[in-house]
């Protein structure tokens, strides 16, 4: 690391996700944010283990012809449960052999993980796109095994047995409630209020039920108004998990490459390299609940970090007194409790010349040209 902080300090992040929030959170925690789990669903494994372990063993006595993976966790789990029977290994030799179907990267990743290769991926990563593609190809009087992703049906076995197909769904985990609701609702209000950089998805059913929580608490308009000015950024896995929340009216930021290091990376290059304010004490970023000082965290009171937020609204701009005051927690029509916070401020800033006073008049930032 250089002498400035990491260059996520001061970020505040939201993940809505229960699937691999460990992974994602250490991830954006070792760049220097602080990371909030919240899951909108809950996973509710092995819904049906003996009719699982049962399909897996009629898999591997008489292999289907294709066998489509929706999902990397819901694949995992199958394993796992092979596993844990003492299947495993019998299954995947089974698998080697059989026509393998990968619903995104997620899933093909997945296999690879496994030692096993999909032999076609659906980029789009939606069921309807795998049943075209083997619609179009013909399935009449194949076999096909479909390891059902969380929300239930999508379609696919439908079209599939329409097309000819004998169906074996293989079922590994459900959606279910959010492990905290109580949690889910106290985050989505302090994202509503501003208390957020970002908040992250993984999944449309994710983020379906999150927009479903914020329309519960009637804040639907104020987290897409910071998301439309800037003040939040709403990131997803890919543009499947996108999509409800685009229908919902938000601007959502997708990585390229769609997988969790690509969402992490693009976190990274928009809330990172967002251009601060050049002062004469360093570049400052004003975040949703902090502030850095070359992307050191500047420890600021509630007071304190209120009148940086007013100031930076528009740098090199006199703010009066009573317009800070305004911005100040609590009721005070003191005058004074506005010079307390501006002197607390400087205090926390340890650099000359960041805040100017323009006497008579009242505070202004004094950003600098570099």
């Amino acid at each position: 690391m250089s002498e400035l902080g990491p260059v996520l300090a001061g970020c505040r992040i939201l993940v809505t996700a229960q699937r691999r929030a460990d992974e994602l959170g250490s991830a954006l925690t070792r760049r220097g944010a602080s990371v909030v789990v919240a899951p909108a669903l809950g996973v509710v494994p092995h819904v049906d283990e003996a009719a699982l372990l049962e399909a897996t063993r009629k898999i591997i006595a008489d292999p289907v012809d294709v066998v489509v993976v929706t999902t990397g966790i819901g694949f995992r789990g199958w394993l796992d449960t092979a596993e844990a029977a003492g299947l495993a290994d019998e299954l995947v030799s089974a698998l080697d052999d059989i026509r393998l179907v990968a619903r995104g990267p997620k899933a093909r990743g997945a296999l690879q993980a496994a030692g096993l290769r999909a032999d076609w991926v659906a980029e789009s990563e939606t069921s309807a796109e795998i049943a075209d593609f083997l619609l179009a190809e013909g399935v009449a009087h194949q076999r096909i095994a479909v390891q059902r992703h969380g929300a239930g049906d999508d379609g696919l076995h439908d079209r599939l047995t329409g097309g000819g197909a004998s169906v074996l769904e293989l079922e590994v985990y459900r959606w279910g409630p959010p492990p905290d609701p109580e949690l889910l609702s106290t985050t989505t209000r302090e994202l509503a209020d501003g208390g957020f950089d970002a908040v992250l998805f993984t999944s449309a059913p994710g983020a379906a039920a999150w927009l479903t929580e914020l329309r519960r608490l009637d804040r639907i308009d104020d987290a897409r108004e910071l998301a439309a000015t800037g003040h939040l950024l709403v990131a997803t896995v890919g543009p499947v998990t996108a999509e409800p929340l685009q229908v919902a009216g938000f601007d959502v930021v997708v990585p390229e490459r769609w997988r969790m290091g690509a969402l992490v990376r693009q976190v990274i290059m928009d809330l990172g390299g967002r251009a601060g304010i050049e002062t004469p004490g360093g570049t400052l970023h004003v975040r949703a609940v902090a502030a850095t000082l070359d992307h050191r965290e500047l420890a600021l009171s509630p007071s304190g970090l209120a009148v940086l937020h007013r100031l930076a609204r528009a740098p090199g701009e006199v703010v009066s007194r009573e317009d800070l005051l305004r911005e100040l927690p609590g009721d005070s029509c003191d005058p004074h409790a506005a010079e307390v916070a501006v002197g607390r401020l400087r205090d926390a800033l340890g650099a000359s010349g960041v805040i100017r006073t323009v006497v008579k008049r009242g505070y202004a930032l004094n950003p600098v040209a570099r």
